[in-house]
């Protein structure tokens, strides 16, 4: 079985691109927070070529019951560190899990 990723979309406010790209790109408090786990992989961020305030995240672990058991855990700190950065965003919704059967060689972190 391939890796679970758990997909974000975002619409960032403009005047806080920066703060959310530090926050939620490979090094940002949410890569960092997610570390902790043994489950987690890599987290990929994409900003839309066509709306500058639009970006996804791809949240990528070894599989959704990982995911599942870190945010039991953590939960505390999950909701905390989602609230602390809930002014940067006009909105967010996750759009879906999604199970890979297959993930990319160059994509894998072994």
């Amino acid at each position: 079985m391939g890796d679970y990723v758990i997909v974000w979309q975002y619409q960032v406010r403009p005047e806080a691109r920066e703060q959310f790209e530090a926050a939620y790109g490979p090094d940002g408090a949410w890569v960092r927070f997610f570390r902790q786990a043994d489950g987690y992989r890599y987290t990929r961020l994409f900003q839309d070529v066509s709306d500058a305030g639009r970006f996804i995240t791809l949240d990528t672990w070894r599989s959704e019951e990982a995911f599942l058991a870190f945010t039991r855990e953590h939960k505390a700190g999950y909701e905390a560190l989602d609230r602390s950065f809930e002014a940067l965003t006009v909105h967010e919704v996750r759009l879906c899990g999604v199970c890979l059967t297959e993930p990319p060689q160059e994509d894998r972190m072994e």
